[in-house]
């Protein structure tokens, strides 16, 4: 018993060390921010939670099935790498490039709720790629690795481990993204827009440096 705990414990925190990088909360919470500024506060609790379920789900589809449904349609984790940071730099430079908020702005849009026009961005491009993309899929795979055990019971403690990390983060978009927002209002109109001039910058990056590794991977592959 005492040896099945220990080993709970220890992948929970190889999980949790592996995700935390490639998900960064924080980070990818700025990034999104913009997108919830027309947003009342009862419809950004709403939009954050389902981005925080879809990112459940892809992370436990990517657990269990992910490998599968890459073979099913003859995908590489290189290729899923550079489609994914294509998307990524795309949305980047459209922040870069344009002086205007999202285009979820209520007040172009007649009396609709702002939540309207950002339902549809809330599996992508907000929870993927940006919240869990290519980098969070690739370290499931490999977390993955962990749980192909003979032993019953030993798969059994590595895939609850695992998923008990994924929770974690979770968790943590959760409360970021919620309060990511107070951040920026501490700093006031100039640090906010300060704040989202570096977050469309660091999207583009991080799109960038996706898309590099991709296409690194496929040539060394």
């Amino acid at each position: 018993m005492h040896t099945s705990f220990h080993s709970f414990i220890n992948l929970l925190f190889i999980g949790m060390i592996a995700l935390f990088p490639v998900v960064n909360p924080l980070g990818s919470a700025f990034m999104v921010t913009p997108y919830f500024s027309n947003l009342t506060r009862a419809e950004k609790n709403t939009a954050v939670a389902k981005i925080t379920l879809y990112a459940f789900c892809i992370c436990t589809v990517s657990l269990f099935a992910g490998h599968w449904i890459l073979q099913l349609f003859g995908l590489s984790i290189p290729v899923i790498q550079l489609a994914g940071g294509i998307m990524i730099c795309k949305m980047g430079w459209e922040s870069l490039s344009s002086d205007k908020k999202p285009d979820h702005n209520t007040e172009a849009n007649g009396n609709l709720s702002g939540f309207t026009y950002i339902q549809d961005k809330l599996f992508y491009p907000i929870t993927f790629p940006v919240t869990t993309g290519a980098g969070t899929i690739s370290v499931l795979f490999t977390l993955s690795a962990h749980t192909a055990r003979a032993n019953f019971v030993d798969h059994l403690i590595s895939t609850s481990a695992i998923l008990a990390a994924i929770v974690v983060m979770c968790i943590l978009i959760y409360i970021c993204y919620r309060n990511a927002k107070n951040i920026i209002n501490f700093l006031g109109a100039n640090g906010e827009i300060i704040i989202n001039r570096i977050s469309a910058f660091l999207i583009f990056c991080v799109g960038l440096q996706i898309a590099i590794s991709g296409i690194t991977n496929l040539i060394k592959g």
